[in-house]
Parts: C-alpha cells; sequence; structure tokens
C-alpha cells in the first residue's frame, strides 16, 4: 500500500505541532532542573528522607534525559520541515504516514522500517 506524500496543509499542521512540542520540552526541562541537583548528604533530614530524595532525583534525571533526546529529535524533525525533508522516512526514503506523524511528529521512520527496526 502506497502512502501519499504529506500536503502543504498536513506539512504545516504538524510544523506546528513540532513547535509546540519543542516548548513544552523546553518548559519541563526548565521546571526540572531544580529537582535533577544532586541531594545534599549533609541537610538535617532523617535517612528515609534522604533515600526518597535520592530516588527521586534519579526519577527526574532520567525524564531529563528522555525529554532532552526527545528535544533532539523535534529539533531535526524541524530542520527537515525547512529543508524540505520532512515526512519522508530515513531508511526507505518512502514517506511517513501522516496518521502516524500526528501521532508521533518526531519519528524518523516509516512503520514499515520502524517495525523492521525493532524486531
Amino acid at each position: 500500500m502506497s502512502v501519499p506524500p504529506l500536503t502543504d496543509a498536513q506539512r504545516e499542521e504538524l510544523r506546528q505541532a513540532l513547535v509546540a512540542l519543542q516548548d513544552e520540552l523546553r518548559d519541563m526541562l526548565d521546571l526540572s532542573a531544580d529537582g535533577a541537583k544532586p541531594v545534599e548528604l549533609d541537610q538535617p533530614i532523617g535517612r528515609l528522607s534522604r533515600m526518597d530524595a535520592m530516588q527521586q532525583q534519579s526519577m527526574t534525571r532520567a525524564n531529563r534525559l528522555e525529554a532532552e533526546n526527545r528535544l533532539k529529535r523535534v529539533e531535526s524533525a524541524l530542520s527537515r520541515v525547512e529543508a524540505g525533508t520532512y515526512g519522508a522516512c530515513l531508511s526507505c526514503r518512502q514517506p511517513v504516514a501522516f496518521k502516524r506523524l500526528q501521532a508521533q511528529p518526531d519519528a524518523l521512520l516509516c512503520i514499515n522500517c520502524q517495525g523492521a527496526k525493532d524486531r
């Protein structure tokens, strides 16, 4: 089954979604910066509270890393929009389905290539 290339209106809708996602990720990274800082061990809190703080810090760092990686993918997608190559699978060069890009606007691969990669 052949997937049609994106129309100009679809490309613009997806560009706007990418910009909104970029803003959201940047805001999340800004808001979580303090939570990722090292837990001070000399604070006068109990051992369990310190362990909770360290666990929270670890989860915040993991979430920040995922957000940073996704932000890189979003910025890459926006670069491809500007270059006129957005919406093409980076593996097979065929169009990526509009519905897939609506669900994940930073998708790099079409569903077939992504499925082959995930196996």
